[in-house]
């Protein structure tokens, strides 16, 4: 591990991370992690629909034994704020997802290493000292994709994220015309020696032929469930009736996400799809929230909206680029700050009073 870098003292928000970050990232790196799908229209409404929403506080509340402590999966976290997956870390600093765990734990918080991770299972395993799950692409050869499980399961990983909205890459725009690529020594480690995808032939689709065709449905969440003894979540909801089946099969949960507006454009901004996931399932499952969050406020927002938690990514990577595990726990504790002074000045002293009566409806 590096050593820690210093934090500059005018970062007081996850926007001046941002800003510090793109002096930190090449044109390369920032490309990747900043970029979306398109005319990139889903990126914006994620941050948009935040801004949207108002909050209504209540005056005079009694605060006492005010906290954020938050119940997901059988775990008590100290509050809903955890890291998402986000591949080749390496891009951002040398440490890697290294540095997302030990940030992580020391602010206690939960984290999900991405199937394209910089790192190995194994590593990442023996240095978190936090709950961490494992996200999961089903990859073509199922047989890999179980013995990638089986691994995650050994190193300890608590649950399995299976991300289900990119059985391809979005259209990228911005990475197309960068000429995006991965630099030496930054690969998915834990992908190495899966079987190559089949090329397409002469006047087939790419798309269709060659990637969609192994794509993963409905029978490979129901082949999964039958094998692995962690809990489940799908991520990558937006359909209310999508939610709906996935509690039908058995998931342990549900991540309401658009993949950060990097796959389909113009999809809805995944705090403007909460509500109706929440209603049609009706506090069956946990819902987390993914997607745009960027303050205390949005925080509160998403919890008053049905989330039990939320994920942040890009700011998180952006604390990596500037101060490595620092700046990733740092990135945290200004979050959980602010989400504590919303609750406080909301007059909401805990997560259970957080509700929608805290939305101003216009």
């Amino acid at each position: 591990m590096n050593a820690a870098q210093p934090i500059p003292p005018d970062i007081v928000s996850l926007g001046d991370y941002e800003r510090y970050a793109r002096t930190r990232l090449d044109d390369n790196a920032w490309t990747y992690f900043s970029g979306g799908a398109a005319d990139e229209q889903t990126l914006r409404d994620n941050r948009d629909a935040f801004d949207r929403l108002k909050i209504l506080p209540r005056v005079l509340t009694e605060l006492a034994g005010g906290n954020t402590r938050t119940e997901l999966l059988g775990r008590t976290f100290e509050h809903p704020i955890f890291l998402a997956p986000v591949a080749y870390q390496k891009l951002a600093h040398a440490d890697g997802e290294l540095a997302m765990a030990l940030g992580a734990a020391a602010m206690r918080t939960g984290t999900i290493l991405s199937t394209q991770a910089t790192v190995s299972l194994e590593e990442f395993g023996a240095i978190a000292q936090s709950p961490w799950w494992f996200q999961v692409y089903i990859q073509p050869d199922r047989g890999f994709v179980r013995a990638l499980i089986e691994r995650a399961e050994s190193a300890g990983a608590d649950a399995l994220v299976v991300t289900v909205d990119a059985p391809i890459n979005g259209v990228r725009n911005r990475e197309q015309r960068a000429g995006f690529r991965l630099p030496p020594g930054v690969d998915a480690v834990n992908l190495r020696g899966q079987p190559a995808m089949p090329m397409p032939g002469p006047g087939e689709s790419a798309v269709f032929n060659a990637v969609t065709a192994a794509a993963a449905t409905w029978r490979d969440v129901e082949w999964l469930l039958s094998f692995t003894k962690k809990p489940v979540l799908l991520k990558g909801i937006l359909s209310p009736e999508d939610a709906a089946r996935a509690v039908s099969l058995g998931v342990a949960g549900l991540i309401v996400s658009n993949h950060g507006g990097r796959t389909l454009d113009t999809v809805p901004a995944s705090i403007d799809a909460l509500p109706r996931i929440a209603d049609r399932i009706a506090g069956a499952r946990p819902l987390l929230l993914d997607g745009g969050v960027r303050r205390g406020t949005d925080v509160f927002k998403a919890l008053a909206l049905g989330a039990s938690a939320v994920l942040i990514g890009r700011p998180y990577i952006h604390g990596l680029a500037v101060a490595g595990a620092v700046g990733v726990a740092h990135v945290l504790k200004i979050l959980r700050a602010e989400l504590e002074a919303t609750m406080a000045l909301a007059g909401c002293p805990t997560m259970a009073h957080i509700t929608r009566e805290a939305i101003w409806r216009s």
